[in-house]
């Protein structure tokens, strides 16, 4: 058992995976320093922050951060008709509400579920105790704009909103998907909650091949719909976007969520000092040798332009 361990470790880091231990060691500890977490371990600063940039993100609603003010939900909400609830400090999508519309004293989700204000309520108290959050810490609940997704999507998503993953290293884009929801992941752009997640080439901005739990596949499983050779529209534009989050933290490595809205165009949605591996299963390729001829060439590459060419010349 464990001399067939070794051997399934060697072909993979022959293939140029990079696993959990290399990432933690190699990567996430030396160029994502502790004290910067924060600035995308909570939703509402990174908010701040590319406000503060000059990035487009989803506008804030309000904010709810102790017990007592969830009674203000009902006056936050009262203006809109769709929104999204969701942790400042949650992950894997875990704890987000989405209503897209509402009839009288009922808010409606994407899945068709109707919710009452007491139960939006009940829901917002949840994520306030950390139910969501990492590590189980005291949490905030942020109501924002409901994003609706561009057409593009339309074809091969399952009631919710497609994002777009973007691995960033020292500024240089080095791999992408797009996650695309599932009726399994109740509409939800998670991997781990049943969404496909279709690689993208760097160069050109087609999807390629596609993951879907441990299938690769070609088209989406409920709309029937291919999700191989799709163009994601202004896509220099997205790199450039994410290359930008690079002076934004200082984080070395990160994974940049971007959505694409129909009327307000590229849209950050969150970024993550520990982005997750399966992108390589997405993509059928390993991060290492982009990793490395990243590092080879760094000192050349001070510009945004710079990066994203040197990306698109060579991933």
């Amino acid at each position: 058992m464990l001399g067939s361990a070794i051997s399934i470790a060697r072909k993979l880091s022959q293939r140029g995976i990079v696993g959990i231990n290399r990432r933690n060691n190699d990567y996430i500890q030396p160029y994502n320093p502790r004290h910067l977490f924060p600035l995308v371990d909570d939703k509402l600063r990174t908010k701040q922050l590319a406000q503060q940039a000059g990035i487009s993100v989803p506008d804030l609603y309000g904010v709810i951060r102790e017990q007592h003010e969830v009674t203000n939900l009902g006056a936050i909400l009262k203006p809109f008709s769709d929104f999204v609830i969701k942790p400042a400090a949650g992950s894997g999508g875990e704890g987000v509400t989405v209503v897209s519309s509402r009839s009288r004293n009922l808010y409606r989700q994407v899945n068709g579920v109707a919710l009452s204000e007491e139960e939006l309520s009940y829901h917002v108290s949840n994520i306030l105790t950390g139910m969501f959050s990492l590590g189980g810490k005291p949490d905030k609940a942020l109501i924002e704009y409901r994003v609706k997704f561009d057409p593009v999507f339309e074809a091969i998503s399952f009631q919710g909103v497609p994002d777009i993953r973007i691995i960033i290293f020292q500024g240089v884009p080095v791999m992408s998907m797009v996650r695309l929801p599932t009726r399994m992941s109740d509409g939800k752009a998670n991997l781990h909650q049943g969404a496909i997640g279709a690689g993208i080439d760097i160069g050109s901005g087609t999807t390629m091949t596609a993951v879907w739990r441990t299938e690769i596949v070609a088209e989406h499983p409920d709309t029937g719909n291919p999700v191989v050779g799709v163009q994601v529209p202004g896509w220099k534009q997205l790199l450039e976007l994410a290359s930008r989050c690079y002076e934004l933290t200082g984080l070395g490595y990160q994974g940049v969520d971007i959505v694409l809205d129909r009327d307000r165009g590229p849209l950050i949605l969150e970024l993550n000092a520990r982005p997750g591996l399966s992108i390589q299963l997405a993509n059928r390729a390993g991060l290492l040798p982009r990793l490395r001829a990243v590092e080879k060439n760094i000192s050349a590459l001070t510009t945004v332009a710079e990066r994203v060419r040197f990306a698109q010349e060579s991933f």
